[in-house]
């Protein structure tokens, strides 16, 4: 790994066999509605503002299924773990000191619906204590049980399910898990317990379920089809020529011997597809977020745009179904860098490439496009919402 230095990084604990959710292959990368478990957990970190980076623990004969499975999402490279989950996480954190972060979140692969406002509660927690954790209040009331004999009841009050990601200040976790090599506590918490860590209890959330049966993975899978509903949102967008050397398209630099003109770097792919996401959600146009009479946006990396409508829409607890993107235009040539458009918006939106189609066309010398005085952009975007956010008034 760099040495580049983060603020708060997230683990993603993937190294384990997933042997009790059945199936051919392990839990981790099982597919739901299309992607993986593992690459749904690090996503759901990644697409978090404050988290700066991910990087996931794997079992080291499971290079080829990671590749597959998270090779569209923009991690940190893989960390090879151990036999059991306390040094796999040691491996990882030891792994993620080169970058001397402040706050790490330990995550286990199999939870992959982490709600944001979750990692908020958590990350306002590390201000004031060492470590925290994400728990659920016990409703039912509790008993102990030998064999199959009931030998008494448990307090309910004082009593929780602990989840992931648990968040810690880096320094301390990493140091208790040195001390605890070789032990087999059942969570980072129990770690942290050992060393003296203070932890502060976080309203958690029954989204983050843990996949580990067979029936929790249709669960998982009923969890993503019920009780939303598809929004599709539409963006056009229109930049001239001006003196240059290239133009940005879907992020990508395309040699040519003029340029977009516009506020910032005049990404009229990026602008489109930012609009269309933020018509999905309801959520005004790119001009109200970013206007373009404010310096700050001016010269601005278009996937900051994007990113910021991205983000909103995981406010909205959505999910990004398919992108369809059309250039319009008689130069530069769009198809030899078609494959580098698409791979480079899978990465900035997070989602497997084929989820991603970039198509170009022209307007047989037609309009302004025709004369190539310009380049238009026209992006259709599908959204899954669930069905109580899309029903919300404003």
């Amino acid at each position: 790994m760099s040495s580049r230095a983060y603020r708060t990084v997230g683990l993603v604990v993937a190294a384990g066999r997933g042997e009790r959710a059945g199936g051919p292959v392990p839990k981790q990368y099982r597919k739901l509605a299309g992607e993986s478990v593992v690459a749904r957990s690090a996503a759901a970190l990644l697409r978090h503002p404050d988290i700066d980076a991910v990087a996931v623990v794997i079992a080291p004969d499971h290079t080829d299924a990671f590749r597959e499975a998270c090779g569209h999402l923009p991690l940190l490279p893989p960390v090879a773990g151990g036999s059991e989950r306390q040094a796999s996480v040691l491996a990882g954190l030891e792994a993620l000191s080169a970058h001397a972060p402040e706050r790490v979140l330990i995550h286990d692969a199999a939870r992959p619906f982490v709600p944001h406002d979750v990692i908020d509660r958590l990350l306002e927690a590390l201000r004031s204590a060492p470590a925290a954790l994400p728990v659920l209040r016990m409703h039912d009331t509790l008993k102990q049980v030998c064999g199959n004999r009931v030998t008494g009841t448990v307090e309910r009050n004082t009593t929780v399910r602990a989840q992931t990601p648990q968040a810690f200040r880096f320094t301390p976790i990493l140091e208790a898990h040195r001390a605890a090599e070789g032990w087999a506590l059942t969570d980072d918490i129990a770690v942290g317990e050992h060393a003296g860590l203070d932890a502060i209890a976080v309203e958690g959330s029954r989204e983050l379920f843990k996949i580990t049966r067979p029936g929790d993975v249709v669960r998982a899978a009923r969890h993503l089809s019920t009780g939303t509903e598809t929004r599709t949102g539409i963006g056009y967008d229109v930049h001239r020529f001006t003196e240059g050397d290239r133009v940005m398209l879907c992020g990508i630099a395309v040699p040519h011997h003029r340029a977009l003109a516009g506020h910032s770097d005049a990404d009229v792919g990026l602008h489109a597809l930012t609009d269309a996401l933020l018509g999905a959600i309801g959520a005004d146009d790119i001009g109200h977020h970013f206007p373009p009479g404010d310096a700050r946006w001016r010269g601005a990396d278009s996937s900051r745009f994007l990113a910021h409508a991205i983000e909103l829409v995981h406010r909205h607890r959505g999910r990004l179904v398919n992108i369809d993107l059309t250039l319009v235009c008689e130069r530069p040539k769009i198809g030899p860098h078609r494959d580098a458009m698409r791979r480079r918006l899978a990465t900035l939106m997070t989602v497997p490439v084929n989820r991603v189609s970039v198509k170009a066309t022209t307007t047989e010398g037609l309009g302004f496009t025709g004369r190539s005085e310009g380049i238009a952009a026209c992006a259709v975007v599908s959204v899954a919402l669930p069905i109580d956010d899309a029903e919300t008034p404003g």
